[in-house]
């Protein structure tokens, strides 16, 4: 005969594998990076993307 079948049981806060925490991210000011330009060169791993502030305060990344 077979056992009933009896559902896991949801882990307990405290059991639950804990992730290592994290340092809280660098707040930068756009003020400070667009200091008379409108546009960035940031390098990636080798390759160059362009951050760029449109006309309407918004900002697009483009590879």
């Amino acid at each position: 005969m077979h056992e009933p079948y009896t559902p896991p049981r949801p882990l307990s806060l405290d059991s639950r594998p804990r992730r290592p925490s994290r340092a809280p991210a660098p707040r930068l000011r756009s003020e400070d990076l667009f200091r008379n330009t409108h546009e960035l060169i940031i390098e990636h791993q080798g390759e160059e993307y362009r951050l760029r502030l449109t006309r309407n305060d918004k900002l697009i990344l483009n590879k």
